[in-house]
């Protein structure tokens, strides 16, 4: 169905509608003053009209008072109208006498003054207006149109009537007066219309440019940045365009933050999968390479030692893949168990696992617990998942020797685990990323002798499961002092997560 609207099923609407804002303010504009003049006009010559022929009935009236008179002054024969000849009848007055109710004379007076007798025809067109006085309107062959009235009472009957052609020219004069006046208000009021219009309607057109402009941008991929935006000129909220263009500010606004997290998400995702990659490859080589000196019986190493490598480097493949799987799990928003679990005991029990591995660093336990009580809501494995993840970053990026105070104190609502070192601190460009995933600082921060490296993900996991829990970790460093915080909101107080007593990732 040829030109037929897709969503209606209806033809396109070509008319007005589709015209632009501009033009059709100046349509309407100029069609409502011209339906204003024209109904001014039209009341003026309705008005001037009435005044008029209320004018002509009151001089008709007094001319057939006049007329009455003079015939009584002057009486003479039933055809004698030699009235009409005294001074101050106006041209083209009509005069008749009736005798029993039929006129017997009827004359008229002419341009130059004199007296004309009306011809049978025009008489006929006077017959029929009883002498009571009502106005009546005549159109009599060969002197046109008329008002005219007949009056008798005590007097002699008489009739009189003066011409309407004089009004009639009053009006059209008046209607061609009122037609140019009008049509020359209305080409100013539009041309005026169409310059304010334009000039009011031009910050709407910036802003279309600017909308028309973002809209150019190649937004699929790479990074997004430096959107046009609406000039401030152009954003006053007191106008109808300002509003539009502080509408399009914001939307750009939103978009560019939006593609711009997009773009660094995606930087993290090709991060994550390039890290991954490389960290899979190691002990995948590894495996490979035992393997391969067992098939071929090398004598160079015994079949125990690269079994027990290729267990290792297993082992060490397996971890990480549970890593991933665990922040993987944590990103979807998986439930956690929820149970409650008393950081104090939570904390010493993992001291004391990190004191046995790795006995070369001073390990202190400070408690300052509200009532003996530090107790959350949340999954026990997690969360002791956090802390061992905290004192072995602690322990393998610190000299031997160093000083780890690990303390759990309450303060209101919250329980805070902090953990400290007096190692030589993380350096302060690595500070902002030591929460990212595969992120490490082994260049900067010493390690212990023989101690192996991380995947850079156990940070990354404590802050996934602090925050899955409703809490947070922070960190603070300096040469000679390093402090990781996890603070957790206390039994009663924590938000729901979503899991099930019994239930977890």
């Amino acid at each position: 169905m040829r030109g037929l609207s897709r969503r209606t099923g209806r033809p396109p609407h070509t008319g007005l509608g589709r015209r632009s804002l501009r033009f059709r303010l100046v349509v309407f504009v100029a069609v409502t003053m011209a339906v204003v003049c024209g109904a001014m006009a039209l009341t003026t010559v309705v008005v001037q009209r009435v005044y008029l022929y209320e004018d002509l009935d009151q001089r008709v009236t007094d001319a057939a008072e006049r007329s009455q008179g003079g015939l009584q002054r002057r009486p003479g024969s039933a055809t004698d109208l030699g009235f009409l000849n005294e001074r101050g009848q106006p041209t083209g007055t009509l005069a008749a006498r009736f005798v029993d109710g039929r006129i017997v004379a009827a004359e008229s007076v002419t341009e130059d003054g004199h007296q004309r007798t009306l011809t049978a025809a025009q008489r006929a067109a006077l017959d029929g207006i009883a002498p009571d006085g009502t106005l009546h309107t005549r159109t009599v062959p060969g002197l046109g149109t008329y008002r005219v009235t007949a009056i008798g009472g005590d007097g002699v009957p008489v009739l009189a009537g003066l011409p309407t052609a004089g009004i009639q020219r009053v009006l059209d004069r008046l209607v061609v007066v009122e037609t140019v006046i009008a049509s020359a208000g209305l080409a100013a009021a539009a041309a005026a219309t169409t310059t304010v219009i334009r000039r009011q309607l031009r910050p709407l057109g910036r802003v279309a440019a600017t909308a028309a402009e973002v809209s150019q941008v190649p937004l699929d991929r790479g990074e997004v940045a430096g959107l046009t935006r609406v000039p401030e000129a152009d954003t006053d909220p007191g106008t109808e365009a300002g509003q539009v263009g502080v509408v399009l500010n914001r939307l750009i606004d939103h978009v560019e933050s939006s593609l711009a997290e997009r773009q660094r998400t995606e930087e993290r995702m090709r991060r994550l999968l390039a890290d991954a990659s490389h960290e899979l490859r190691t002990p995948l080589a590894s495996i490979a390479g035992y393997a391969e000196l067992m098939n071929h019986g090398d004598e160079q190493i015994s079949a125990e030692l690269a079994w027990q490598r290729v267990t290792a480097q297993s082992a060490r493949m397996t971890g990480l893949v549970e890593d991933l799987l665990l922040l993987a799990r944590l990103d979807e928003g998986r439930p956690l168990q929820s149970v409650e679990v008393n950081l104090a005991t939570l904390v010493a029990e993992a001291v004391w696992d990190a004191r046995a591995a790795g006995a070369d660093h001073d390990w202190r336990l400070a408690l300052r617990v509200a009532d003996g009580h530090a107790t959350v809501v949340g999954d026990q494995s997690r969360l002791h998942q956090v802390v061992a993840n905290l004192l072995t970053n602690a322990r393998r990026h610190t000299p031997a020797g160093t000083q780890i105070t690990v303390g759990v104190e309450t303060t209101g609502d919250e329980c805070v685990i902090r953990v400290r070192d007096n190692g030589p601190g993380i350096p302060p460009d690595f500070l902002p990323m030591v929460f990212e995933r595969f992120s490490r600082g082994d260049a900067s921060r010493s390690r212990a002798p023989g101690a192996e490296g991380g995947s850079g993900l156990g940070l990354a996991i404590a802050a996934a499961v602090a925050e899955a829990h409703g809490g947070r970790i922070h960190v603070e460093s300096e040469p000679g002092r390093t402090e990781f915080t996890v603070v957790l909101p206390r039994a009663g107080t924590a938000p729901e997560h979503g899991a099930r007593p019994g239930q977890g990732i």
